[in-house]
C-alpha cells in the first residue's frame, strides 16, 4: 500500500497542473499578505479565494486523474491485492499530493506571516476541504464509468456546494422566516463543508454579522471550543462517508 501511495504522490507532483496550482496559490497568498496591513482583512480575502479555488481544483483534478489511471487500477486489481487497499492507496496519494500543493501555496506562507489561531484554522480548514473533495471525486468516479459524465458530476458538485447551496439556504430561510430557525440553521450549516469552514473562520475573526441574523446562533454554538470540535468532527465525517461509500461500491464493481 505504501508503494502505491508513494508512486501516486510522485507521479502527481511531477504534474504541471499541480505545480501551477501550488504556484498560483503561493503568488495570491503572498500578494494578499503583503498588500493588506490588516491581518483580518488579509485572511478574509484568502478565505474567499481558498473556498472557491481549492474545492474546484481538488474535485476536478482527482476525477480526471482517476479516469486516466483506469488501466493502472485494472492492473493492480489483477494482483493479489485487496480492492479496498488499492482504492485507499489511490485516494491517499491524490489527497496528500494536493495537500502538499496547498501547504506550499497557502499553509507555509500563512503560518510564517500570521502566528495566530486564525491562521492555523484557515490552514486546517483548507486541508480538510482537500481531503473532503478528493473523497467526493473518488466516489463520483467509482459510481460513473463514463469519463465525461464523471467530470460533469464533479463540476456539478463544486457548483452545488460553492454557489447553489447558499442560494437554496437563503430561499428556505426567507420562506420560513416566521418559524424558529435556530436549530435548522445549524443543521444546514453542517450540510455543506465549505459553509462550515467559512463559518468557523468568520466566528474566529468576530465577523458573525456578515452571516445575517443567524450569526448569533452560530456564535453561541460554534464559538466555543466544544463547538469547534463538533465542527471538525463533522468535517471528518464529510471525508469518511464518501470514502466509505466509494470503497463499498468499488469492492463490488465489475471492472
Amino acid at each position: 500500500m505504501r508503494k502505491i501511495v508513494k508512486y501516486v504522490v510522485l507521479d502527481i507532483l511531477r504534474n504541471r497542473i499541480v505545480a501551477a496550482y501550488a504556484a498560483l496559490l503561493l503568488v495570491i497568498t503572498l500578494t494578499v499578505l503583503n498588500l493588506e496591513d490588516n491581518n483580518a482583512k488579509a485572511l478574509l480575502s484568502l478565505l474567499n479565494i481558498v473556498l472557491i479555488v481549492l474545492p474546484l481544483v481538488s474535485v476536478i483534478f482527482s476525477t480526471v486523474y482517476y479516469y486516466n489511471s483506469v488501466e493502472f487500477i485494472e492492473l493492480l486489481v489483477c494482483q493479489p491485492l485487496r480492492r479496498i487497499r488499492i482504492l485507499l492507496s489511490l485516494y491517499w496519494g491524490l489527497a496528500f499530493s494536493l495537500l502538499i500543493a496547498f501547504w506550499v501555496g497557502v499553509g507555509v506562507p500563512v503560518l510564517c506571516y500570521l502566528h495566530n489561531e486564525t491562521g492555523m484554522l484557515l490552514v486546517v480548514s483548507g486541508s480538510a476541504l482537500t481531503f473532503i473533495f478528493s473523497a467526493l471525486a473518488v466516489l463520483g468516479s467509482v459510481l460513473m464509468r463514463d469519463k465525461a459524465r464523471g467530470i460533469g458530476f464533479a463540476i456539478l458538485l463544486w457548483f452545488y456546494f460553492s454557489v447553489l447551496y447558499d442560494a437554496l439556504v437563503l430561499f428556505l430561510l426567507f420562506q420560513f422566516s416566521d418559524y424558529p430557525l435556530e436549530k435548522p440553521a445549524i443543521v444546514l450549516g453542517c450540510l455543506n463543508p465549505i459553509d462550515l469552514s467559512r463559518i468557523l473562520l468568520l466566528l474566529q475573526l468576530d465577523n458573525s454579522a456578515m452571516m445575517g441574523y443567524t450569526g448569533a446562533v452560530f456564535r453561541s454554538f460554534f464559538g466555543g471550543g466544544g463547538g469547534a470540535l463538533v465542527a471538525l468532527a463533522v468535517l471528518l465525517l464529510w471525508m469518511s462517508l464518501p470514502l466509505w461509500a466509494a470503497m463499498r461500491r468499488f469492492n463490488r464493481k465489475d471492472l
